[in-house]
């Protein structure tokens, strides 16, 4: 589905509820595509942290039994597993 910025303004409503249907929805300024408007995806399964801290464990156990090395700088992103569930 295509909306002007003019009709996104107006059909709001509309607009919303393609979106919540799965509908993709394209907004165009004077004819010109700059944006698309996408269904948020919702987690289908939600882990606790002790199962995370054991998976990513296992994760490494296998890296180190497959002799797989990388730099920790790689993966540093500034998050702790706190950030992992906000």
């Amino acid at each position: 589905m295509d909306v002007s910025a003019r009709e996104r303004r107006n059909q709001t409503a509309r607009v919303i509820s393609a979106v919540e249907s799965g509908q993709r929805v394209v907004l165009t300024v004077h004819g010109r595509l700059v944006a698309d408007i996408v269904p948020r995806h919702s987690r289908s399964e939600r882990r606790s942290r002790e199962l995370l801290l054991a998976d990513l464990a296992e994760i490494g156990r296998l890296a180190r039994e497959l002799g797989v090395e990388s730099e920790a700088s790689d993966f540093d992103a500034c998050l702790s597993t706190d950030d992992m569930f906000a």
